[in-house]
C-alpha cells in the first residue's frame, strides 16, 4: 500500500479519534459479565452503536436457548457486518473480537464499568475499564478500520473483496456458539481472519487446552474398622502420582514456535471425603492439560485416560469415571496466513517505529475456531506488549489510546493491502 494510502488513512483517524473512543467507552458502559453471561442486552447496544456509525446494516445471529443453556449462558447475540468493494471478486476477510468479559472481582481503585481516561506522563491517554482490552477495544479497532476502508475507496483506491466483522459473546467459556457457529452453520465463510490480539506482535499460533473430570469412587466405612470401605482418597492418590510423573515427561517436550515452551498439566480442583470418621467413598479431581501446536488435543485427552485407567487397574472395588469438560485445539500457523502476517508486521513496524516479532502463546483463543475450519488465521488488535501490562482479567484493566489508534492504521492498512492483491481461490 502506497504512502499516499498511509497519509489518507493516519489523517481519517486522527479527525475520528474521539468518536472512535466514545464508542469504545460505550461498549465499556455495558456490563457483559460472563459468568453469568446474560449478554443479549450489551450485544444490542453495541447493534445500536454499530448501526449507526457505519450506515450498515448489523446481522444478528441470536442464539437459541438450549444452545445458549449447554454452554452455561443466559443469552447470547452474535452481530455480523457486511461490506463489499468492487465487484467484490477479492478475498473476504473476517474480524473477530468478543464482547463478553469476566466479572470485575475486588482490587479496582476505579469503577470497573466507567471507562474512566487518565493522562499518564508516560502513556499518555489512557482507558480503565473491563474490557477496554480484552478484547472491546478490537471493536472499536476492527469498526474504524474498515470506515477507514471505506475512506479509501472514496479516495479512489481500487479495493477488491469483502470485509466481515463477527463481534461474539460467549469467548470466556470457549467460543462455540460465537465464531465456532458461525463458521460451522455456515453464516460466513471467510477467507482469511484476523482475531483479537495485541500491537507489538503477529500471534500466529496458541496451545490448546483440555479440562478433564475425574471421579473416584469407593465405598464408605467407619475409620475405626476402614476394612469395612474402599478407599476412594487412596486410590486418587495413585493417580495423582501417575499423573505428576506424566508432568514431569511433558516438561521435557519443547515446542519450535517461539513463545510457547512445554506443554503443562495442571491439577487445579479436588474435592471429597464424608468427615474425618468416614472412609472417603468420592474424589473428585479437575485436570487442566495444555497442547502445544505440535500436539493434537484429542490424543492428549486420550492418553491421558489411558494413564488414570492403569494407575488404578486392578484395585477391588474403585471405580473411575472420567468426563471431558472442554477440549480447544490448538491454532496452528496454515500456509495461507503469510500475506496476512506479512503485511501486518509491515504495516506495525512503520507505526510504532520498532520490530514486530510473529510468535505464538501458551493462553488459548476464539480464533482456533477459524483455523480448525482451515481458514488461515492470525491475532493482532490494539494493547500493549503483554496481558499483564494491561491488567487483563485483574483489577484496573486498561488500554493506551494511542495503541488503539495505531494498531486500527495498521489493521486498515494490512486489508488494503489484501483486497488489492490477486483475488481468493
Amino acid at each position: 500500500m502506497s504512502e499516499s494510502a498511509r497519509a489518507v488513512v493516519n489523517a481519517f483517524l486522527e479527525r475520528e479519534f474521539i468518536r472512535q473512543v466514545e464508542f469504545l467507552a460505550e461498549l465499556v458502559h455495558a456490563p457483559s459479565d460472563n459468568p453469568p453471561g446474560d449478554c443479549a442486552a450489551p450485544a444490542e447496544r453495541a447493534h445500536e452503536l454499530l448501526e449507526n456509525l457505519l450506515d450498515l446494516e448489523v446481522e444478528t445471529d441470536v442464539v437459541p436457548d438450549e444452545a445458549v443453556q449447554a454452554n452455561g449462558m443466559i443469552s447470547a447475540t452474535n452481530l455480523i457486518v457486511r461490506r463489499r468493494f468492487g465487484q467484490g471478486q477479492g478475498p473476504t476477510i473476517a474480524l473477530n473480537a468478543h464482547g463478553d468479559v469476566v466479572p470485575p472481582g475486588r482490587g479496582w481503585s476505579r469503577d470497573p464499568y466507567g471507562a474512566e481516561i487518565i493522562d499518564d506522563p508516560e502513556h499518555g491517554l489512557v482507558m480503565f475499564g473491563r474490557g477496554v482490552a480484552v478484547s472491546k477495544s478490537d471493536f472499536a479497532t476492527y469498526t474504524w478500520a474498515l470506515l477507514a476502508l471505506i475512506e479509501l475507496e472514496k479516495q479512489g483506491v481500487p479495493l477488491q473483496g469483502a470485509v466481515e466483522l463477527h463481534f461474539t459473546y460467549d469467548e470466556e467459556v470457549g467460543g462455540n456458539i460465537g465464531p465456532k457457529r458461525l463458521v460451522e452453520e455456515r453464516l460466513s465463510k471467510p477467507d482469511f481472519a484476523i482475531s483479537a490480539g495485541f500491537s507489538y506482535a503477529v500471534t500466529s499460533a496458541h496451545n490448546g487446552c483440555l479440562h478433564l473430570e475425574v471421579v473416584v469412587n469407593g465405598k464408605s466405612g467407619h475409620a475405626a474398622i476402614p476394612s469395612t470401605g474402599v478407599d476412594a482418597l487412596e486410590a486418587a492418590t495413585q493417580i495423582l502420582n501417575a499423573l505428576y510423573a506424566h508432568r514431569a515427561e511433558l516438561s521435557l517436550v519443547h515446542s519450535r514456535v517461539p513463545g510457547i515452551s512445554t506443554p503443562t498439566l495442571n491439577v487445579g480442583l479436588i474435592q471429597g471425603g464424608i468427615n474425618t470418621n468416614v472412609v472417603p467413598d468420592r474424589v473428585t479431581l479437575r485436570l487442566d492439560r495444555r497442547v502445544i501446536p505440535e500436539e493434537s488435543a484429542a490424543e492428549a485427552e486420550v492418553k491421558l485416560r489411558a494413564l488414570i485407567e492403569r494407575a488404578v487397574a486392578g484395585r477391588s472395588g474403585i471405580t473411575v469415571d472420567i468426563k471431558r469438560v472442554m477440549l480447544a485445539e490448538p491454532l496452528i500457523e496454515l500456509p495461507g496466513a503469510a500475506p496476512m502476517i506479512a503485511a501486518l508486521r509491515r504495516h506495525a513496524e512503520k507505526e510504532f517505529g520498532g520490530s514486530i516479532p510473529v510468535h505464538g502463546v501458551p493462553l488459548y483463543t476464539d480464533a482456533r475456531h477459524y483455523s480448525t475450519a482451515g481458514i488461515p488465521t492470525v491475532l493482532y488488535g490494539a494493547g500493549p506488549r503483554t496481558l499483564q501490562e494491561a491488567n487483563g482479567h485483574g483489577a484496573d484493566e486498561c488500554l493506551r489510546l494511542s495503541d488503539l489508534r495505531k494498531a486500527t492504521v495498521v489493521v486498515a492498512l494490512t486489508l488494503a493491502d489484501l483486497l488489492t492483491s490477486a483475488p481468493a481461490t
